[in-house]
């Protein structure tokens, strides 16, 4: 598999100190951060990179829905919303991930909606950093 070479519009930087039961910070962000009990740790107020991923992945998601409905003349709706789950779990040879998301776009025709979507699917950096790698699962709500 070649690895295209991108020319970089933008580098955000972060830092992670301490692991799962540390602190992250980017930017304005100062997080602390805990292992949930499912894996083992204490929960507690901090969030985590699986809560995070998520997120990320959800916002990155509607910009791409954003882009390719732009190009397409349909206008995404200012409420559009998605529920991003991203589970971990083990597999062979230690760990991974996997991504659900649920797409909220009110007001558009199912089969208009099912169509940005997967056109949104194939230019969202996240999707395209995780396609071939893991299971990310799509549908509309």
């Amino acid at each position: 598999m070649t690895i295209e070479t991108i020319t970089p519009m933008y580098t955000a930087h972060g830092k992670a100190t301490g692991g799962r039961e540390g602190t992250a910070t980017s930017g304005n962000q100062d997080l602390k951060l805990s292992t949930p009990r499912e894996l083992g740790g204490a929960g507690g107020e901090g969030t985590n990179p699986e809560e995070l991923f998520a997120m990320g992945y959800a916002a990155c998601f509607i910009g791409a829905l954003k882009a390719v409905g732009a190009g397409q003349k349909i206008a995404v709706p200012a409420d559009t919303s998605i529920e991003s789950s991203v589970s971990i779990g083990k597999i062979s040879h230690g760990f991974s991930i996997a991504v659900e998301l649920k797409v909220s776009l009110p007001g558009l025709a199912p089969d208009v909606a099912d169509k940005l979507i997967a056109d949104a699917h194939q230019v969202c950096p996240y999707s395209n950093a995780t396609r071939g790698n893991i299971d990310v699962k799509l549908s509309r709500i």
